[in-house]
């Protein structure tokens, strides 16, 4: 047989194909924590590229890896071992014209989310997906981890935005699933499958998504609250009272705005008081007849009144909105730019959100006294950044990092939530998933990947350990 690296040149030629020091900048994850040197890089230009070189990868027993803007948190779009063959999408990066009466879009996996966001523009369309990465994440990623983002509990998460899929399947098929439909329950839902399993069960190569026509007008307001309580109470009094119109619902503690207004240079606090947790709430609407300003003021006037709110202000101008915004936006850099951190990606039920911070606090002060937690994230749909720094004066943790995410995994599971509420799984949370779920979940997943993928080639020991795997056929 010919030397594989030889015949994926010839199959991609010298654009297509990346080895040695061209291949470094794909090599290691986000957060650098993962990534080998691999026998080499893929850039397909289309499908039936991808096909081939997944076929002649597993006709090699090479490991595949696929790639989209390797924006993860958790080290699943790198290679683990030399003999693998990273997939990068980032060649394919076409976008087609969107369906205005249908409400959809046929795109390419390598597409940048923020490239989709401004070729939407001029056609009065959106799709609603917003995230910090999104000038670098690539569609087949957000697709890969089941991405999350600020309008979740609006819109959904990505397995909700999806209406159809094609898929390179680990053998090297073609699955057609690009279906521009809502309703199609002719079997099992496959494109959902894929939603979620970062690449191991086969490569997203196109994808139909669904769109929702811009708002034509928002209204936005940052508030003060005194604890986390009050922040519940009132996210639920706006669910009831601005419902439909509730697009954001995002919270950060005073931890997190004083570590960004310390690092994060022209940022502004436009308030007169400070509180220990924020809230920044957005209404949107495509009518121009509905008072969404209306809605929000008398909404900030009641939990004035009941106690919940200490202080607030409505947006005047979207230069204004901007500023709210980039508060609770900053939240991860401003950390970042504190020294060491360590991150966790928790959700639980909505109305849980006050008891996880207050039990998670008195375990971490446990675990490390002083140490310092800024949560943050998304009220309405129960996930919390839940990240840490050392205590004042200290560099580092002290070796203890993996008893924070333990106990906080832990937790979470205790309230009925996730300890992977939108990063995913990837190398980083396979034990931690092992250890809290239950038995049967892990076989089922275990038994899925071996149905896709019986010889194991497709991003290996990602979601699921080889050794389970073995286990459940043997």
């Amino acid at each position: 047989m010919t030397d594989p690296a030889t015949a994926l040149h010839e199959i991609l030629g010298p654009k297509g194909w990346l080895s040695g020091r061209d291949a470094e900048p794909y090599q290691r994850d986000w957060l650098n924590r993962y990534g080998v040197a691999p026998l080499g890089v893929a850039r397909p230009a289309n499908t039936s590229e991808v096909a081939s070189v997944v076929k002649l990868c597993r006709e090699a027993g090479l490991a595949v890896v696929p790639q989209g803007g390797n924006t993860g948190l958790c080290g699943a779009a790198v290679a683990e071992q030399p003999n693998a063959v990273i997939v990068s999408l980032s060649r394919m990066t076409a976008i087609g014209k969107p369906d205005l009466d249908s409400g959809s879009i046929v795109v390419e996996a390598g597409v940048v989310l923020a490239t989709l966001h401004e070729a939407l523009e001029p056609h009065g369309l959106m799709f609603p997906m917003h995230l910090g990465a999104e000038g670098s994440a690539r569609i087949g990623g957000l697709i890969g981890t089941n991405a999350g983002g600020s309008q979740a509990f609006r819109y959904g998460m990505m397995q909700d935005l999806v209406l159809g899929l094609e898929i390179v399947t680990p053998d090297g098929g073609i699955w057609e699933g690009l279906r521009a439909v809502q309703k199609d329950n002719a079997g099992y839902q496959l494109r959902k499958l894929f939603c979620g399993a970062e690449g191991t069960l086969g490569i997203v190569t196109r994808a139909i998504l669904r769109l929702y026509p811009k708002p034509r007008q928002q209204a936005s307001a940052l508030l003060v609250l005194p604890d986390f309580a009050a922040a519940i109470s009132f996210g639920a009094f706006l669910r009831g009272e601005a419902g439909e119109f509730l697009t954001g619902l995002e919270f950060f503690s005073d931890v997190g705005l004083r570590l960004a207004l310390k690092h994060v240079p022209d940022l502004a606090y436009q308030l007169e008081t400070r509180g220990d947790v924020y809230l920044l709430v957005e209404l949107a609407s495509g009518s121009s007849r509905v008072p969404l300003d209306e809605i929000l003021a008398s909404a900030l006037e009641w939990g004035m009144e009941q106690g919940l709110v200490s202080d607030g202000a409505l947006a005047a101008t979207g230069a204004h909105r901007a500023q709210f915004w980039r508060l609770r936006e900053e939240q991860p850099e401003g950390q970042r730019l504190e020294g060491e951190q360590l991150k966790h990606d928790i959700s639980v039920p909505p109305g849980a959100i006050a008891r996880f911070v207050e039990a998670g606090a008195k375990i971490c002060g446990g675990i490390l006294p002083g140490v310092r937690i800024n949560p943050f994230g998304h009220l309405g749909d129960g996930n919390i950044h839940y990240n840490l720094s050392p205590p004042e004066g200290r560099a580092d943790f002290d070796g203890k990092a993996e008893l924070f995410a333990e106990a906080l995994s832990s937790l979470a599971t205790q309230m009925g939530g996730s300890f992977a509420a939108e990063h995913g799984l990837g190398r980083a949370k396979v034990v931690m998933a092992d250890r809290n779920r239950g038995l049967v979940e892990r076989e089922l997943m275990a038994r899925l990947k071996g149905a896709f993928d019986p010889l194991g080639t497709m991003n290996p020991d990602v979601l699921v350990r080889a050794s389970r795997e073995r286990k459940t056929f043997e």
